[in-house]
């Protein structure tokens, strides 16, 4: 394993491919820093002496090696790695206040380990012992990676072989002796400016004359060809306050111009249906994920809730009480279902586990549907200060500080020091370029809600449940009773 420090210096070797604002910009800008110091915190973490109760959670053995390896390099093989990945993924979010930004290269991984094992086992490829190289490489550097997985999709009616512009969906171009060529461009590519690997699959199903699309591959972030072009925002540094930080985050839209990947890097080259297969199991791992992720988005806002209840001198009333339910019923329900989701799991061909299907959709669905309630509640509780607060200078000057510091005052048992902590920091966390963002990605990061209900619908037996109907009501059913949602608990 690495430290921050020499992931840094990996960054510094890339090459310049970064755009941001009509700028070229290097990946140690300032613009970026905040997403940076996201992904250098999951290397500090491992040897942070505050959590050395959770280094087992943080490292994991590999399959590949036995070595102790960073848990976000790790392919899931039992229901207690996924479990623990749940857990560390909710641990880690605690400490940046969001995002934790690796979740992509370990759900990306873990989803190529199966499809690459399942290709080979109908197309006798070599797909899975490629993928095994790379990711040995991968788990002995500690690698970072994020994944590549929505295309810009032009116009939505029209599937990728209908397209005006084939380059809507990124696809293969050119195959070589030693490699293909690829073209096209991915949106949505969080952390891909700060990481080290692209993984780069598909996006929906695919049909059988759409096997140009059906590609599975890593693409170093700096290849030749690769063009990044970033938003980024992050929360703004007060270390005046002792806040921590600056973390934010940085998507890409990822331009792939016929960038060659050499054959070792390829895990999937036109088999249509195993692409399929690929873009639903990332998908899948990457809601689980979720199921940590967005319970720790909502222990972050209920803190900050109950902060500014306390603040505000009102945190031994009522309705401040019934506020904080709401927000511990979708935090627990939501880390309950990927629970369950990980219990109910399976293990695939390949060793890999693999999360249920519904369990994960429906506590993602659940977050998302949420989100903009949970910063109501805040909002509610805070009242309107953390979008007026007067600037941090003012603070500073000694003719506005006199005043802020009289009129500021609040709870009279908490100093106004930490009065104006609290309120810049929910400042930051509700009303700010970056809270704008993080609140978009509450619903859409991983798919919205509407992604999930196809998911659920597609997966879950409404016929067993019509059938206790029809029994119950005296309507003969055929065949005997049974229902699959029940599960069967594995040892764990």
């Amino acid at each position: 394993m690495i430290t921050s420090t020499e992931y840094r210096k990996r960054l510094s070797k890339m090459k310049r491919n970064v755009y941001m604002n009509g700028n070229l910009i290097g990946r140690d800008d300032p613009k970026i820093e905040g997403a940076v110091n996201i992904i250098a915190k999951t290397y500090d973490m491992v040897d942070d002496p505050e959590l050395k109760d959770y280094r087992d959670v943080l490292t994991a053995k590999s399959h590949l090696t036995g070595k102790t390896i960073n848990r976000f390099c790790h392919i899931h093989q039992s229901v207690t790695d996924l479990l623990t990945k749940q857990k560390m993924t909710r641990i880690t979010c605690h400490q940046v206040g969001g995002c934790i930004g690796r979740c992509m290269g370990i759900d990306s991984t873990n989803a190529n380990s199966v499809s690459s094992w399942e290709a080979d086992q109908k197309y006798g490829t070599e797909y899975n012992k490629r993928f095994l190289s790379w990711l040995k490489d991968f788990q002995e550097n500690d690698g970072s990676a994020c994944c590549a997985q929505t295309d810009v999709k032009g116009n939505r009616p029209q599937r990728p072989g209908e397209q005006l512009d084939p380059d809507l969906y990124v696809h293969r171009v050119e195959t070589l002796s030693d490699g293909i060529v690829i073209r096209g461009a991915k949106v949505h590519n969080s952390y891909a400016p700060v990481v080290e690997w692209i993984p780069v699959i598909p996006t929906r199903r695919l049909l059988a004359d759409e096997k140009d699309w059906a590609i599975s591959c890593v693409v170093p972030a700096d290849a030749d060809g690769v063009k990044q072009i970033v938003s980024a925002t992050a929360f703004n540094t007060h270390k005046a306050l002792g806040a921590p930080g600056p973390y934010g985050g940085a998507d890409s839209l990822t331009v792939f111009d016929n960038v060659f990947v050499p054959w070792e890097h390829v895990f999937l080259n036109g088999e249509h249906d195993i692409g399929s297969q690929l873009a639903l199991l990332f998908a899948l791992y990457h809601r689980h994920s979720y199921t940590g992720c967005k319970p720790a988005m909502t222990d972050v806002l209920m803190g900050a809730a109950a902060l500014m209840a306390e603040c505000n001198g009102i945190e031994g009333k009522s309705h401040v009480g019934d506020r904080l339910v709401e927000m511990i019923c979708t935090s627990e329900l939501c880390y309950g279902t990927g629970i369950a989701a990980a219990i109910n799991g399976t293990r695939s061909g390949s060793g890999t586990f693999i999360p249920d299907i519904v369990f994960c959709n429906v506590s993602r669905r659940h977050a998302g549907l949420n989100i903009y309630h949970e910063y109501d509640v805040v909002a509610d509780l805070a009242g309107g200060m953390p979008a007026t607060l007067p600037r941090e200078g003012d603070w500073d000057s000694e003719e506005t500080k006199k005043y802020l510091e009289k009129y500021m005052m609040r709870n009279p048992k908490v100093p106004v020091e930490d009065q104006h902590r609290a309120f810049r920091w929910v400042q930051d966390i509700t009303c700010s370029e970056h809270a704008g963002v993080s609140q978009y990605a509450g619903v859409h990061g991983g798919g919205s809600p509407r992604m999930e209900q196809i998911a659920i619908l597609g997966s879950y037996n409404v016929e067993q449940v019509k059938n206790i109907a029809k029994r119950l009501s005296g309507i003969k059913t055929k065949g005997k009773y049974t229902f699959d949602r029940l599960g069967n608990i594995p040892d764990l």
